[in-house]
């Protein structure tokens, strides 16, 4: 038997004079049906025990936006999410998340591949040579989707699992001194070189660099505390003699916490002033976040070994820093000759 409680549908079942009720949980009478009929039938082939709990009928698009809702994370961080489910939202958003399966994950990966392979700008390239980040990103959001799902007992494995990320091109950026003294030279304002310049010296994130407090700087032990990063672990950056010259210049505004600061309040971004040194510099395709990688490169050629530029550069695995490994061949020849150096 069905019936309406507000607008779900419920049924209710009598099997050897004992009564079972259940929420369809849909307003679809259609489905609900379908539901009442898979409900009776489980009963009847579990010897009229009843499951603790109907993990059925989860609506992607209902359980998508209850997903957003829980999380803690920052207004940019969802934003991106939800960028990003404008690819997978018409894949999945009529399906109930217990039918989705891994084969049609796969199946959506490779219908967002051929997407990117379809691009103008990668049309005759091979595969090697296009970055598919932007495929990795909505299979890591979908996992992490799905994963709350689990927590939420709505499922009981993850379709993501054992899906294998397609290639990504690293993009690593270096400067030459000269270019970098160019760079610095083409900013406008005193603000921008110093904050071009501090990203150099530290291979801090933009965010870190904004965000940075001067009670985190302490010139006297020439340490600079890195907080609430990326990675939610904080970090300390020597500071070196140029880095100190450049703090010792930046005057301290009353009542501002922050390093830098236009006329006293927190700087937000400073993306526009940073293209124009760019192009006065002559510089073409250079980001913001390259200058981390100018910072990396410099510390790795210089004979810094990988595992400190990593924790200079707060990465969580050497994983991340290995991508600096091609610029030190001589570096690791001479580790690999050093041991055999005694063999005939």
């Amino acid at each position: 038997m069905l019936y309406k409680r507000g607008n779900v549908w419920w049924c209710e079942h009598i099997i050897d004079g004992k009564r079972y009720r259940f929420s369809c949980k849909t307003n679809d009478k259609t489905l609900a049906e379908e539901v009442s009929s898979t409900i009776k039938s489980d009963l009847i082939r579990k010897r009229f025990s009843i499951p603790e709990k109907y993990k059925k009928y989860h609506n992607f698009q209902n359980i998508w936006k209850e997903y957003l809702k829980s999380l803690n994370n920052s207004q940019k961080t969802i934003y991106r999410k939800i960028i990003s489910s404008k690819h997978f939202f018409p894949f999945f958003k009529d399906k109930f998340i217990e039918d989705i399966t891994n084969s049609e994950i796969k199946g959506y990966e490779l219908s967002r591949k051929k997407e990117v392979e379809d691009i103008d700008k990668n049309k005759g390239k091979r595969e090697s040579e296009i970055s598919f980040r932007s495929v990795n990103i909505d299979i890591t959001i979908l996992q992490s989707f799905f994963n709350y799902c689990i927590e939420k007992e709505y499922i009981d494995k993850n379709p993501c699992r054992k899906i294998k990320k397609l290639n990504e091109l690293k993009r690593i950026k270096t400067l030459s001194d000269e270019d970098i003294d160019k760079l610095i030279a083409g900013a406008t304002n005193k603000l921008t070189r110093d904050l071009i310049s501090f990203l150099i010296y530290t291979g801090c994130r933009k965010g870190e660099a904004l965000n940075l407090k001067w009670d985190d700087v302490d010139l006297k032990n020439d340490v600079i505390a890195i907080k609430g990063t990326k990675t939610k672990y904080d970090r300390y950056i020597p500071i070196s003699k140029p880095l100190k010259v450049l703090l010792g210049g930046i005057e301290k505004k009353q009542d501002c916490l922050y390093v830098f600061n236009k006329n006293g309040y927190k700087l937000t971004d400073f993306k526009r002033s940073f293209h124009t040194a760019c192009r006065n510099a002559g510089l073409k395709d250079l980001r913001i976040h390259d200058l981390r990688h100018v910072f990396a490169s410099k510390m790795v050629m210089n004979g810094t070994s990988l595992y400190i530029t990593g924790e200079l550069l707060g990465h969580r695995t050497t994983q991340m820093t290995k991508r600096y490994s091609h610029l030190v061949p001589d570096t690791l020849k001479k580790a690999v000759d050093d041991v055999f150096k005694n063999r005939r």
